[in-house]
């Protein structure tokens, strides 16, 4: 392919660092000098020039736009991540968290000026203890993880508070890595629990492994393997009876949401990821929400705050004076994810009880019209339907010199975010992809065509084409293991 004289393709601009276009001796506005100020510094002046490029106006508007051009967003295209639940998420929402009044509140003000944002988030907790038949919820949590280490800290208080200090916790081998994390942060041993050939938790595994030292088992339900634990019930009754507390990861909330309350199989303990179920666009760190649900033994050992309604309005506890609450501290010192929290309740009104249970029903069908049109091309990791999301391994690659990793990267050339690759650990070269809800049947059938039209490459024997892609990205393919352990993360003349 011939290269143009500029090095761009097209409309597509080969964008160099703003540090390599701007010159640092021009500014792009007109500004009065400084007056002459001697020791504004305390003897710290500058030595040197700073470096900051100096560019016109368009110049940097342009810069950055086609930046985020180079961004894959879930309003340019279809996400298929497994366990990420990227799904479209309302404007409508995006305007509710910018309303005066809820887009401008400053943590430090008196609570008699910020009384429609604590019945905004007593109002949101209701919501949760109700699509979750829990009866408390502790709203801080700024994230998944966050959840998890809130979760763990108050079922650790508990144990302490009738002084049987566990040293255990049990956590599925297909778990999220974040919950043996957030388990050895908390000071616990993680004792992994082995899977069946079905992809659910081994009940036998499970059962042996339990004991009086063992302080909560965390499962996630439906798990990732996109399948629901159908011995659930058992499981919590096995945990119940040693006596430990079951702690659920709520991060596929989305494919049971208003079809089946966590709270009735028993469960303890769950965090939900808010910015996953209840709108909110998320990745790239942030923003997040992670509210945990608590059955009523766990009840008087959440942290503070807590949102209270009496005579004289709404308030913010920050002091427990209850003699049944126990609380084990703060998490968080503000609600900064407040934002969230808006988009969350907007999402929760406009969809409804009937919408929201349609949100489960409708990921549910779409993860298995995935699993339906590709099983004959692809090899389904277990055998049955799935809940909101469709596993496939490697094993229809077998001797093609295709892998997963190649697989993937060929997807970027059809013009499809890759799937998310070599996960669950439980399954080799797992390909994990859902859908969600808001996907619609011809954005699946495209994305089916593509899927099918690779398989069918990598068979054929065209590995070449696979080993070579992505062609057609703005970058080629990486030295990923160089990038992982040599990365590059500044820039410097």
């Amino acid at each position: 392919m011939a290269e143009t004289a500029s090095g761009n393709k097209a409309l597509f601009v080969e964008e160099p660092l703003i540090f390599e276009q701007g010159d640092d001796a021009t500014s792009g506005v007109d500004l009065p000098a400084p007056p002459t100020v001697k020791n504004r510094l305390g003897g710290l002046e500058r030595e040197g020039r700073i470096g900051l490029p100096g560019l016109a106006e368009p110049e940097v508007v342009r810069h950055y736009l086609r930046l985020s051009q180079r961004n894959y967003s879930i309003d340019g295209g279809f996400y298929p991540l497994g366990s990420c639940t990227m799904k479209y998420n309302p404007r409508l929402n995006e305007k509710m968290a910018r309303l005066k009044g809820l887009g401008d509140l400053h943590p430090l003000q008196p609570m008699s000026t910020v009384q429609g944002a604590l019945e905004l988030i007593d109002t949101l907790a209701h919501w949760l203890k109700v699509l979750t038949g829990m009866p408390a919820v502790a709203m801080t949590p700024a994230a998944g993880a966050h959840g998890e280490l809130t979760g763990l800290m108050t079922i650790r208080a508990a144990h302490e508070d009738r002084g049987d200090a566990r040293k255990r916790v049990l956590v599925p081998e297909s778990a999220h890595g974040t919950n043996p994390a957030s388990a050895a942060a908390c000071g616990y041993e993680v004792d992994p629990v082995p899977a069946n050939d079905r992809g659910r938790v081994d009940l036998a595994a499970l059962k042996a492994k339990l004991g009086p030292d063992v302080a909560a088992l965390m499962l996630t339900n439906p798990n990732t393997c996109g399948l629901f634990e159908t011995d659930i019930l058992e499981i919590a009754a096995a945990v119940h009876g040693a006596g430990a507390y079951f702690y659920c990861d709520g991060a596929n909330l989305n494919a049971i949401v208003g079809r089946v309350r966590p709270g009735d199989l028993g469960i303890d303990c769950m965090h939900m990821n808010l910015h996953k179920t209840f709108s909110t666009p998320h990745g790239g760190g942030g923003p997040g929400s992670g509210p945990v649900v608590l059955s009523a033994p766990l009840a008087p050992f959440a942290p503070l705050p807590y949102v209270v309604h009496g005579a004289e309005g709404f308030r913010l506890v920050e002091h427990y004076t209850e003699s049944d609450a126990k609380p084990f501290g703060r998490v968080k010192g503000f609600h900064g994810q407040f934002g969230v929290f808006v988009r969350a309740l907007a999402y929760m009104m406009s969809m409804g009880a009937d919408g929201l249970r349609q949100v489960a029903e409708d990921a549910v069908l779409n993860a298995n019209y995935l699993l339906a049109r590709l099983s004959g091309d692809l090899t389904p990791s277990f055998e049955g339907p799935c809940m909101h999301e469709a596993l496939f391994d490697d094993r229809f690659l077998k001797d093609t010199g295709v892998s997963t990793l190649d697989f993937a990267k060929a997807l970027i050339d059809e013009g499809f975010h890759p799937m998310t690759m070599y996960f669950p650990l439980v399954v080799h070269g797992a390909m994990l992809m859902e859908p969600t809800e808001t996907e619609s049947k011809g954005t699946l059938d495209a994305y089916i065509a593509s899927v099918k039209a690779l398989a069918a490459r990598a068979k054929a024997g065209e590995a070449d084409y696979f080993h070579q892609a992505p062609v057609h990205s703005p970058r080629r393919r990486l030295d990923e293991t160089a990038a992982a352990r040599k990365p590059v993360l500044r820039w410097a003349k």
